[in-house]
């Protein structure tokens, strides 16, 4: 898992999506020409697959709802490739008018995201991952336009993108903003991989320090956070295929293994404290360590949400 830098490096987890997911991941920011048909649709051909589909699936919806036509024409149809849509409807939200205009915060969106390609092979992975793992979702349209947990998760990545770059005061106003609108606190010094879901989402917190692996599914209330008043590496850091549910607060520079759980069944305000080893779970403090699950179970993706009865 690349995220995971020098600090710690998991084995590769043999449950991953499948292979055929990276052809909706282009290897460089893609420039996608909308047009018009003879029968006076419009539609994208890009070569882009999930921005492809993200238009037909504007124009299914526009058939079937004729008033959506112009909101989806703005936000989708009239932007020449996903990225450009994503920094337009960013900005959108999270301008401040008459101190931070929507076409200032529209070009820093976009400049962040063209600068760092993998930020558009992350946004891809996770449109498909709210796709396939929210059944509250159906199409990824809808994801891109109304999923908050997504939308604060892209914001980030463009604030990590600046963080990166020693841009920290920019970097900080996309945390600060992103904050105040969507309700989800992550810092853009964290790293954070590919394939994540952000279900609901409010209330997330991830801290500076903080590294999430691929294909990781975090519900509300979820705090990432570090342990008094120390500097340095201090958040957790979180391997591949991990699933936490509602509520509990991970704390310190803990290790959570590939494959494994932390439940919301334990109570509001439940804390894990200590590592969590790979394919087990953890809902309660002073119990067994559960049974290992089998190397291909990856709960972050089958967001299987039913405990062992032996847990951490």
């Amino acid at each position: 898992m690349a995220a995971f830098g020098d600090k710690w490096n998991p084995a590769y987890s043999s449950c991953r999506l499948s292979n055929s997911i990276y052809r909706f991941m282009p290897d460089c920011i893609m420039d996608c020409p909308v047009f018009v048909t003879g029968n006076g649709n419009a539609c994208c051909d890009s070569g882009d697959d999930v921005w492809d589909e993200m238009c037909a699936e504007v124009q299914e919806d526009a058939e079937a709802e004729p008033l959506l036509g112009m909101f989806y024409a703005e936000l989708v149809l009239s932007r020449p490739s996903l990225e450009a849509a994503l920094a337009a409807h960013l900005a959108a939200k999270l301008c401040i008018p008459g101190a931070l205009p929507q076409d200032t915060l529209r070009d820093l969106l976009a400049g962040a995201l063209e600068a760092h390609p993998e930020a558009s092979r992350d946004t891809r992975a996770d449109l498909l991952a709210v796709r396939d793992r929210d059944p509250a979702c159906a199409k990824m349209v809808h994801c891109f336009l109304y999923n908050k947990g997504f939308l604060a998760l892209q914001a980030h990545r463009a604030a990590h993108a600046l963080w990166s770059e020693g841009r920290t005061a920019a970097a900080l106003l996309l945390q600060s903003r992103a904050s105040e609108v969507f309700g989800v606190d992550i810092h853009p010094g964290a790293r954070i991989g590919a394939g994540i879901l952000l279900d609901h989402a409010t209330g997330v917190v991830i801290g500076e320090t903080d590294v999430v692996g691929d294909d990781v599914s975090i519900l509300h209330a979820v705090t990432l956070g570090g342990m008094r008043k120390v500097s340095g590496d201090r958040h957790p850091k979180v391997g591949d295929g991990v699933l936490i549910g509602a509520g509990p607060s991970v704390l310190g520079n803990v290790r959570i293994g590939d494959g494994a759980k932390i439940g919301a069944g334990a109570g509001a305000g439940a804390v894990v404290l200590r590592d969590v080893p790979c394919g087990t779970t953890a809902k309660a403090i002073g119990k067994k360590p559960a049974p290992q699950r089998r190397s291909e179970d990856q709960p972050g993706v089958t967001m299987e949400q039913r405990w062992s009865d032996y847990v951490i």
